[in-house]
């Protein structure tokens, strides 16, 4: 459950690596065919700023509260969408 008592809304993995994508690509101006899934977040220039927005809006999407710290325990678009994804299906 989310803060206001809502269940998560359940994602694919697929799913949420696209929102991830999308956001960043669009954040970051690139193409978001450019951004490698498997490459960790510091070679994305990605700074504090978008991270936090991108969990913000991840935790709105999702329907569940992300620890914007979550990109250090998962440092890749991919390894972050598995773990986003497995916690919206189980809830």
């Amino acid at each position: 459950m989310d803060t206001n008592g809502n269940s998560p809304r359940g994602r694919t993995p697929e799913e949420v690596q696209n929102y991830i994508v999308t956001y960043l690509a669009e954040e970051l101006q690139i193409d978001a065919d450019s951004i490698d899934v498997t490459a960790p977040f510091d070679q994305l220039a990605l700074d504090s700023m978008t991270a936090v927005g991108m969990t913000g809006d991840l935790q709105q999407w999702l329907g569940a509260r992300i620890d914007p710290m979550a990109i250090y325990d998962y440092p890749t678009i991919e390894q972050l969408s598995v773990h986003l994804a497995e916690r919206s299906l189980a809830g």
